[in-house]
């Protein structure tokens, strides 16, 4: 029998109704000054000549794969990733970052292990961690146990703002591979896999790669339109890019995808599709520019791995897998 994400006690849809019985309780808080609120990838707010960008993640039940495996340096590199990754999908450079831990029993070297990986994702990414919050709650965590969130603001100035407002029929999808599973869908992947394997173990802390440096040097080449984080509802997060168009999307060739992915989901008893709306399936960011600029992405896909995975097409905010 194929398992589904539901089956591991997780509803990508019961998230998305959230989401949508909130929005106007939200709204009721807006100011004039917000451009753009809860729904997308990162808020907007008006800053006068420029936009800034906030968004909030966390790591999910991949906190309890480092737990077990007893290894917490790298962890902190998903936080600031889950978070920085979705705000340039806005165009906006990240410029601070901060983390909140909460734990049942503060163990200074887990607890150090897990900053100097925020400190390296925060590195990376070429932002400041400017502060953060340190909770300890017996009762609610038990010892041992912890859990994450991390807070990134950017900015970008209002005519480099990516909406993909101007994407339109036939513009192009090209993507930037994963290193991993990053940090979606691991409730399903605990059901799946023996993680007191090490070797399995291992594969599945890999950190989520960090898209600000790549992604920055190709907005110096070329007029991207709108930019996608393939995170928690894989594929579909294409459709955010702007849901008045269908997406056809061709998967990444599993040559290639990171050393050992291909592997590792080959024989897991999940649906192909269930399997692309649930990982990201060796890509870890999509964006879309013009066909007209096809060749200006051919003379740089080496030097940053760029390949082509699909087109838009006429529709109402379909991801068609091919």
């Amino acid at each position: 029998m194929n398992l589904t994400y539901s089956d591991a006690g997780v509803s990508v849809e019961r998230g998305d109704l959230f989401v949508e019985r909130i929005k106007s309780k939200v709204k009721r808080t807006y100011n004039n000054r917000v451009s753009s609120g809860v729904g997308g990838f990162a808020c907007l707010y008006d800053m006068g000549d420029k936009f800034l960008s906030a968004g909030t993640d966390g790591v999910g039940t991949k906190v309890l794969i480092a737990q077990q495996m007893n290894k917490h340096d790298t962890i902190g590199i998903d936080l600031v990733a889950m978070c920085v990754n979705d705000i340039i999908c806005t165009g906006a450079k990240p410029q601070f970052f901060m983390d909140y831990l909460a734990s049942g029993k503060l163990d200074l070297e887990v607890s150090e292990a897990i900053v100097e990986g925020v400190v390296e994702g925060c590195l990376q990414s070429e932002c400041a961690l400017i502060g953060g919050e340190t909770a300890e709650m017996p009762g609610l965590y038990q010892e041992g146990d912890y859990d994450l969130a991390g807070f990134a603001v950017g900015e970008v100035a209002k005519e480099r703002v990516i909406t993909g407002n101007d994407i339109e029929e036939g513009d192009l999808l090209y993507c930037l591979p994963s290193n991993g599973f990053h940090s979606n869908g691991y409730s399903l992947l605990r059901k799946v896999f023996d993680t007191n394997d090490h070797a399995i173990g291992n594969f599945l802390l890999r950190p989520t790669r960090i898209y600000v440096k790549d992604l920055f040097s190709i907005l110096n080449h070329v007029h991207v339109k709108g930019v996608s984080h393939i995170t928690g509802g894989g594929i579909d997060n294409i459709s955010r890019m702007n849901k008045n168009f269908d997406y056809q999307y061709h998967p990444l060739d599993k040559k290639y995808w990171v050393n050992g992915y291909a592997d590792i989901t080959r024989d897991m008893p999940i649906d192909e599709l269930e399997m692309y709306k649930t990982f990201n399936m060796g890509v870890g960011l999509v964006f879309c520019v013009s066909s007209k600029d096809r060749l200006k992405i051919e003379n740089i896909a080496d030097q940053f791995g760029i390949y082509e995975c699909g087109k838009v097409s006429t529709g109402s905010g379909n991801v068609i897998l091919y």
